[in-house]
């Protein structure tokens, strides 16, 4: 069953994603860079949470304090956005 994950102070608004035991599989964005958003799926494909967020957490873009990449860090590891 897929997890929706709603995204603040990005421009993605959504990330779906499948947990398969510790592994995190199926990441999809709404919204946001596609080809970005993509790969950054593609990399963090089959990827434990704790291993996604050790990767990805706190990564901000531009001047925001937040990023695509930071909010799905928190969306594994079921945190607010």
């Amino acid at each position: 069953m897929d997890e929706v994950f709603q995204t603040k102070g990005t421009c993605a608004t959504t990330i779906q994603f499948t947990r398969d035991g510790d592994k995190i599989r199926n990441i999809r964005f709404t919204g946001g860079c596609n080809g970005n958003l993509k790969a950054i799926a593609k990399l963090c494909e089959g990827m434990t949470a704790e291993d996604i967020a050790a990767k990805l957490l706190g990564n901000t873009c531009g001047g925001k304090p937040t990023s695509c990449a930071d909010q799905l860090a928190k969306a594994v590891l079921g945190r607010e956005p």
